[in-house]
């Protein structure tokens, strides 16, 4: 059942929970996304039958929690994530991006890296909005966001032009997890389809070279798309999260 909570920073932040054995698995969603997509309910059924703690969310402007999706940004959605597991949550947690999910984890894991067990990335998407600004708009673009404060960009993977705000390029550019030391002391699988035109595999690849850990892997899905929604996909995750679970328990080195 949904439940609501207000956050310190006043917005209200819609999410699901199941009550079960740690470490508790977190879903984050992707840019736009929300908690009834089938990654956050595959794995939500998945935790329910393994008896395992698990907790989806929705980012402020995003499915049934409030604001507006235009005037939110990275910061904002770390934030919200955060607010919930601190109020919902305790003990070690294993969190499960997918797309901006990966960046926000990536955040959550310098905000709190006391409690991150372990960390799934599914076509995991750090500091996209740099490389959207410096690598895939023109020039032109690049003014129409100055002048007008926002620019629609297509996707492969929606019927409508994602829309990009100035604020949304300027929250990002502060939050950035690669133009510094990205430490990951704890079991980390990243998830990557080789057909994803949103988040292509080079950037997975740029991932792994730049982070720092003990237990680091990247799989490649021949074939698979940024939705990494198929049967043996999801089931990858499931399995994912269960190897990161054990390597977690076996005692890894921080």
């Amino acid at each position: 059942m949904t439940q609501f909570l207000t956050s310190p920073q006043g917005r209200r932040l819609a999410f699901n929970q199941l009550e079960g054995a740690g470490p508790t698995v977190v879903f984050l969603g992707g840019f736009k996304s929300d908690m009834q997509g089938s990654k956050a309910l595959y794995l939500e059924a998945w935790a329910k039958e393994q008896r395992r703690a698990f907790l989806r969310l929705d980012y402020s402007g995003h499915g049934q929690s409030s604001g507006d999706f235009e005037a939110g940004a990275i910061g904002d959605w770390a934030a919200d994530a955060l607010a919930v597991i601190e109020a919902r949550t305790s003990g070690p947690l294993i969190l499960v991006g997918s797309s901006m999910g990966g960046w926000i984890a990536l955040l959550l894991a310098r905000m709190i890296p006391d409690r991150i067990a372990g960390l799934v990335g599914i076509a995991a998407a750090p500091d996209f909005t740099a490389r959207t600004w410096a690598e895939e708009l023109t020039d032109a673009q690049r003014d129409q966001v100055t002048a007008e404060g926002r620019i629609g960009i297509a996707s492969d993977y929606a019927d409508q032009p994602y829309i990009f705000t100035r604020r949304l390029f300027e929250d990002g550019a502060q939050n950035r997890v690669l133009d510094r030391p990205l430490p990951l002391p704890f079991p980390v699988r990243l998830l990557q389809g080789t057909a994803d035109t949103d988040v292509p595999p080079a950037v997975a690849l740029d991932l792994l070279a730049h982070a720092d850990g003990p237990d680091l892997r990247l799989t490649l899905v021949k074939g698979a798309d940024h939705r990494f929604s198929t049967p043996d996909c999801l089931a990858l995750i499931a399995s994912s999260i269960d190897e990161v679970t054990r390597r977690a328990q076996g005692g890894l080195p921080r």
